[in-house]
């Protein structure tokens, strides 16, 4: 079985059909499926299924940005009190692009893929620097800010500026892939072009804003996942995955990305009132967050670790006072394998290692950490 869908501009200036072809001809064409699709979400939209939200029908641009910004690869649930903390310490665009750096990251600290936020402080210097604190407003003017993707510009396009934009997320490609048997992998260029094309050609003319939120919530209200509500679903009569039993396998992923570990052995030194932390640079996970001074190794690290940790010191005056178990933790394409270990130095006063900063443990907090060291960090109540 496959599907199509094209545009006649021949007949009808523009109408979408979808036909779906189940190897003995077409079983079903449905022409301007695209008013149809929208008029049955629209109305399961208004009736009875929104999901409340503080950005639900906001226009002010840079709190849709925030909050598409914050939710990228992060569920609703965990997002929620990040989004009202940043719009309650930075209100304005100008007051985020004023912030120091270390401010934002703390401020972001346990959310993950700090890149966001990294992007989100540089976004907002180049608003107010380039563009007087004003968003661009259009689809491709936002497409050009840092960390502005096609999603998150479209979002930002037709909430704030009404712009007939379609919004293409995990939840619409279920939705689109589920109802009309798309077995295209959305991981692909063939694929992301198709779903590109097959919302941009469904989202409703006269309320874009409005039909993007509603498909968005849909596939996260009825179309979700696992166990989605078809009993409640206003195209269960036309859903080609629920009438040929494809819920399950759509949709269709095409790449596995392998899985590589790496492992951070933390070395944990302070004495009563200063502890040594390091900041992380480069490009590497973590950019700009602080971390205790770390050795990487290719394999767990079971065996010698006082000789692995005198040649990352450069000292032998030191004694191992505990080594912990090791803590796992999945990071996309990557998998940290953390082990905390405890040096007492017999000299702390004098000790010194490159790249290493000595910090007052009361000023601790101050400082953002990746969430395994943070949590670390407070069971030995130092945070």
């Amino acid at each position: 079985m496959t599907v199509n869908f094209f545009v006649d501009e021949k007949f009808g200036g523009g109408t979408l059909y979808i036909c779906i072809n189940g190897g003995g001809g077409f079983l079903l064409c449905l022409p301007k499926m695209n008013k149809s699709f929208a008029a049955l979400l629209l109305k399961w939209h208004k009736d009875e299924n929104r999901r409340e939200m503080p950005w639900k029908g906001e226009k002010n641009p840079y709190y849709i940005w925030l909050s598409e910004i914050i939710l990228q690869q992060t569920r609703v649930e965990q997002g929620l009190p990040y989004f009202l903390r940043f719009k309650q310490k930075y209100p304005t665009v100008k007051q985020l692009a004023k912030a120091k750096e270390d401010e934002v990251m703390k401020l972001w600290q346990g959310l993950g893929y700090y890149s966001r936020a990294r992007n989100l402080h540089e976004t907002a210097k180049n608003i107010q620097q380039n563009f007087k604190g004003i968003f661009p407003g259009t689809f491709d003017e936002l497409k050009k800010l840092k960390g502005v993707g096609d999603y998150t510009a479209a979002a930002i396009a037709s909430f704030a500026f009404g712009e007939k934009k379609a919004v293409v997320d995990g939840n619409v490609i279920r939705v689109l892939a589920r109802v009309f048997g798309i077995e295209t992998a959305f991981d692909t260029t063939k694929g992301k072009k198709k779903f590109a094309q097959l919302a941009q050609e469904l989202i409703d003319e006269n309320n874009p804003a409005v039909y993007n939120q509603a498909i968005m919530d849909f596939g996260g209200v009825v179309c979700s996942p696992k166990n989605p509500k078809c009993e409640d679903c206003p195209f269960h009569k036309i859903c080609i995955a629920k009438n040929h039993a494809l819920i399950e396998q759509l949709p269709y992923r095409e790449k596995r990305t392998k899985i590589k570990n790496r492992y951070f052995n933390y070395l944990l030194i302070k004495s009563d009132k200063e502890i040594v932390i390091q900041k992380r640079t480069g490009k590497d996970i973590w950019k700009n967050l602080y971390e205790l001074p770390m050795i990487e190794t290719s394999k767990p690290l079971k065996k010698k670790i006082h000789e692995v940790v005198a040649e990352h010191l450069n000292t032998k005056d030191f004694s191992i006072e505990s080594a912990s178990k090791e803590i796992s933790q999945m990071l996309s394409h990557r998998k940290i394998h953390f082990r905390f270990i405890e040096i007492e130095l017999k000299d702390f006063k004098s000790f010194s290692l490159g790249n290493t900063q000595k910090v007052k443990l009361k000023s601790i907090s101050k400082y953002a950490f990746p969430k395994t060291i943070h949590l670390f960090l407070e069971q030995k109540c130092l945070h």
